[in-house]
């Protein structure tokens, strides 16, 4: 009897234990706070109704016990610009989340913006609420929004003003007979694959010294300042007349794009002055079938492949250019082929020049001439007081009193400033000072005057 008397009251001390234990949570749950990794989570600036980057927040449980989120609520409500998802759940409101001991969780956050009819960028903020043991704890959310002119497959014709950006979607035409004005300090901002095309229209852009036009993708956090191909570029086919002027092209896949010719035998489809051209995931400038182009007082650098392809049949004409690797080109600065898809099959390029410009790049050889000679048609090439990095030095009678620098002859070495910052400027022991020759270009691309003679490429060092 009293054997049992003592398992009864083993028993019943065992599940008083038990019980006690099992409601007395705070032995296992903390009473403390959570940590963030920070207190404003801050977004750059972001285009009305396009989205963010994603960011993240980081939540800590520092303590040795579980700790329970009693409630996580973004305070704007369904009304609010940004999107929250916890722990792999999106939500206005989660609960109950719990966060192991010396643990952490993962918070991420969106932005999207409705049109703010303001023509500067706006903060605007909001906040989520953490609740923890009856305590509330905020962390702040900030983001700079930006009302934009939109187009979405329109019809681009007349004037596109200055006082907000322009956001292209699929494409932007300036459609036969039509024409496109941009105003200068106009900015342009291209959607992933998007192009502005310009099919048997005109385009004019009108920037100036210091108010340049500048074309670039849609996303304007930080981490994508220097992304290529963001976007596809500017498309010219059959195009009338068009004419560049200050304009800065970037981030793009290529950056001008010229098919075929609408014009007449003497003009050209596209006139570009004044401009830069850079970190394209394919091409610089692309001139394929026909194509026509002029320009002066480029600086064409770090794209991917070519500053300068030209495919098939071609008119162009550059002077005072900078024609350049660098970056992560992985091809020749310049690629020029008499045909496309047939080696067997050339065509006519009548009029191939290029006078005092810079061809050079991170390659031994910056120039490729892949051209078919045994064809009815000419090629007819005029390379004038260039600068050309190359393995050998051609003989070909196109060349005239050029520079070639051969290996990397450190005797001839540009010397530009600094060519990761894009400063391609240089000093007076340059090769490229007062080697060219005078012609019609009597600025260069900095509005500076030339000597006479000239330096070589878009940029006069006085």
């Amino acid at each position: 009897m009293r054997r049992l008397t003592f398992i009864i009251t083993c028993v019943t001390i065992g599940l008083y234990l038990m019980t006690t234990q099992g409601c007395r949570k705070d032995s296992f749950t903390s009473t403390g706070h959570l940590e963030f990794s920070l207190d404003t989570l801050v977004f750059d600036t972001v285009f009305t109704t396009i989205g963010s980057t994603t960011e993240q927040l980081k939540i800590y449980n520092n303590h040795n016990k579980n700790i329970l989120i009693e409630e996580v609520e973004l305070m704007g409500g369904a009304d609010s610009p940004f999107r929250i998802n916890l722990d792999g759940v999106s939500g206005i409101l989660h609960e109950n989340i719990s966060i192991v001991e010396n643990d952490s969780l993962f918070m991420f956050v969106e932005v999207t913006l409705d049109i703010n009819n303001q023509n500067a960028p706006l903060v605007i903020e909001d906040s989520i609420r953490f609740r923890t043991n009856g305590l509330d704890q905020y962390v702040n959310l900030a983001v700079w929004g930006q009302d934009a002119y939109f187009h979405y497959q329109d019809q681009a014709q007349g004037v596109w003003p200055s006082d907000k950006p322009h956001v292209i979607y699929g494409y932007s035409l300036v459609d036969s007979a039509q024409t496109l004005t941009i105003e200068a300090g106009a900015t342009v901002h291209l959607h992933k694959n998007a192009l502005l095309y310009v099919y048997k229209g005109t385009l004019l852009v009108n920037g100036f010294l210091d108010n340049e036009v500048v074309f670039q993708g849609d996303r304007l956090e930080a981490l994508y300042d220097n992304v290529p191909g963001q976007y596809y570029g500017l498309y010219f086919n059959q195009a009338k007349p068009s004419t560049i002027d200050y304009a800065i092209i970037k981030n793009g896949t290529s950056g001008i794009h010229v098919y075929s010719s609408g014009g007449s035998p003497s003009e050209y489809a596209v006139t570009i002055t004044n401009s830069e051209i850079y970190n394209h995931s394919s091409y610089g400038v692309f001139l394929y079938d026909e194509a026509s182009l002029k320009g002066e007082n480029l600086l064409i650098a770090k794209n991917g492949y070519h500053a300068l392809l030209v495919l098939k049949s071609a008119r162009f004409n550059f002077n005072h250019c900078n024609f350049m690797g660098y970056g992560t080109a992985q091809s020749p600065a310049i690629g020029i082929r008499n045909y496309y898809d047939n080696p067997n099959i050339g065509f006519e390029i009548d009029e191939g020049i290029i006078y005092n410009s810079v061809i050079s790049g991170n390659l031994e050889t910056e120039i490729a001439l892949d051209t078919i000679q045994n064809f009815a048609g000419q090629l007819n090439f005029d390379f004038q007081n260039c600068f050309i990095e190359s393995e050998i030095e051609y003989d070909d009678s196109f060349y005239q009193n050029c520079i070639w620098r051969i290996g990397f002859d450190n005797l001839l070495n540009p010397a530009f400033n600094d060519i990761t910052a894009d400063d391609f400027g240089f000093p007076n022991s340059s090769p490229l000072q007062d080697s060219g020759f005078g012609t019609s270009v009597f600025t260069d691309i900095l509005g500076n005057f030339r000597n006479n003679p000239p330096d070589i490429g878009a940029i006069e060092q006085n």
